[in-house]
């Protein structure tokens, strides 16, 4: 493998590529990934909580719900072209696991000459078979196409200070850091500063415009989120206060142990307390440091370090704030991290079979298979629990909806609740209504505002049977709506009497008072 790494090494990145087989090869790699989507997580799952928010500003199905400042508007942009005329979730998770697969492809074609095609497949290979890739590739949710931004836009970057007389790598740089920072700004400010700082550290890297168009890339792809802030926010400022008060606050937190937790299948560890999961289910966590110490040592000695480096670089610190700077966990902030690991862990797994002779050779592709094997076995056992228990919790927000509207609360109508008995936001998103909240982090509108429209078209506040009512929903009726769901309904409802009849008119705008989200967005 050395020799080979060395000859590629030290041709013209982006004059060789890899090749029609490489080509294939690599698109066998994605193809699989859209398939694995489609059989282990399926297209009948239901949209999430951060899904509905971000569908809703571009659906017809129900009102936008209200937008919190920590969230871009790149996920509604990307599936706009599907939510815009149809509602249907199982298209919309199909259109969503293929730009996935496409994505990984382009991602991985990024590292031509780079790598050998072998390193490249099968560190694709291993990113894509974790259980949070496939969970997250067919979900209307930013930070997968984060990971595949960082992953493309740093094997750019690579082969543009390689190479400079090729101009496909910069435009590839400049669309790769546009679209992260479309998706989620902070992040890709984070995942971009290795490449930003690079020329500083790296003398014969000074001089040329790679800075200057990453930066132009993070600018247009942030732009609107910069102006948003201004517009709605009260300037860039108090849109990163409100950020950083919706995430608890940053500031220096070891959650290194609540990511560890969360390997159980935990999509949101917050606050992450209990027992430690079965160590097996984090044991290849664990290995990531030493097999991209392994990465990088094969890198040197094949003569190719920066591109090993720079890769690791970038996945430290992207993983830096979701490992110090926040107080819980959710494995999904971990996606750009793994993405910029997979090919030097790849290229560190291949080093230590590849390197030995004879018997030794054998022994260790042996053992490597079987760990590989074992890897995969817990990466789908995990996936097959965590959506069976995310379709299930969407379905009963299905079942509720439908409950709601069976009590006469159809659109147009508003939904709040308390959280106590189920949550109101994707529970409204479902049944077509309006969320409002008058208080908390997705506080976005006025006890006096709900009060009033009460009386003109159905509102109704979600809680459990023993909780009392707010000050502005006392007198309103309280009915059983399914299971430990019950409801405060207001006056439009009651004077209805059957569902379908309590119509005033289309529900105003909430006058908007705050940011809205569910913690850890």
């Amino acid at each position: 493998m050395t020799a080979t790494a060395t000859i590629e090494s030290r041709s013209r990145p982006g004059r060789r590529g890899p090749g029609p087989s490489g080509t294939l090869l690599l698109a066998a790699v994605a193809a699989m990934f859209f398939l694995a989507q489609l059989v282990l997580v399926g297209p009948d799952m239901g949209l999430g909580w951060d899904e509905t928010v971000y569908v809703s500003q571009v659906s017809g199905h129900a009102p936008a719900a209200f937008f919190s400042a920590p969230r871009a508007r790149g996920v509604s942009l990307l599936v706009a072209p599907v939510t815009s005329w149809s509602s249907s979730t199982a298209l919309l998770r199909v259109c969503l696991a293929a730009l996935s697969g496409l994505g990984l492809f382009l991602a991985l074609r990024a590292w031509r000459g780079l790598f050998p095609v072998r390193v490249a497949a099968l560190g694709g290979a291993l990113f894509a078979s974790l259980w949070v890739t496939l969970f997250y590739g067919p979900q209307a949710m930013p930070n997968l196409w984060v990971a595949l931004a960082a992953l493309a836009g740093a094997g750019c970057f690579l082969r543009a200070r390689a190479d400079r007389t090729l101009r496909g790598p910069v435009w590839g740089l400049v669309a790769s850091a546009a679209l992260a920072a479309l998706m989620r700004p902070m992040d890709a400010v984070w995942v971009s500063l290795p490449l930003l700082l690079a020329p500083v550290v790296v003398r014969r890297w000074r001089g040329g415009w790679l800075p200057v168009a990453l930066a132009a890339g993070l600018a247009a792809g942030a732009a609107a989120w910069v102006i948003e802030a201004y517009t709605g926010y009260g300037g860039l400022s108090g849109r990163l206060h409100d950020a950083s008060q919706i995430q608890g606050g940053l500031s220096w937190n070891n959650a290194v142990d609540d990511q560890l937790r969360s390997q159980s299948g935990r999509t949101l560890c917050r606050p992450c307390t209990g027992g430690w999961p079965n160590p097996v289910l984090f044991a290849w966590w664990l290995a990531l440091p030493a097999l991209a110490a392994a990465g990088l040592a094969a890198a040197v000695r094949a003569r190719r370090a920066a591109a090993t480096a720079l890769p690791l670089a970038c996945a430290a610190t992207a993983a830096f704030p979701y490992l110090f700077l926040i107080g819980y966990a959710a494995p999904r902030f971990l996606l750009p991290a793994y993405a910029l690991l997979a090919i030097p862990v790849a290229d560190g797994l291949l080093a230590l079979m590849l390197r030995r002779r004879g018997t030794r050779r054998t022994v260790a592709v042996g053992l490597a298979a079987v760990a590989l094997a074992g890897h995969l076995a817990v990466q789908f056992a995990v996936l097959h629990q965590l959506v069976g228990r995310a379709t299930a919790s969407h379905r009963e927000w299905a079942r509720t909806a439908a409950a709601l509207h069976r009590a006469g609360i159809e659109p147009p109508c508003v939904l709040t609740g308390d959280g106590k008995a189920a949550p109101h936001i994707p529970i409204a998103f479902y049944a077509a209504c309006r969320s409002a909240d008058t208080d908390g982090h997705n506080a976005n509108t006025t006890a006096a505002w709900l009060a009033g429209t009460a009386g003109r078209i159905p509102v109704a506040r979600l809680t459990a049977r023993t909780t009392a009512p707010p000050p502005y929903a006392r007198g309103w009726r309280l009915i059983h709506v399914r299971g430990q769901v019950y409801a405060y309904v207001g006056p439009a409802v009651r004077e209805s009497g059957t569902a379908g009849k309590a119509r005033r008119g289309a529900a105003p705008a909430a006058p908007a008072t705050g940011t809205t989200a569910p913690p850890g967005t």
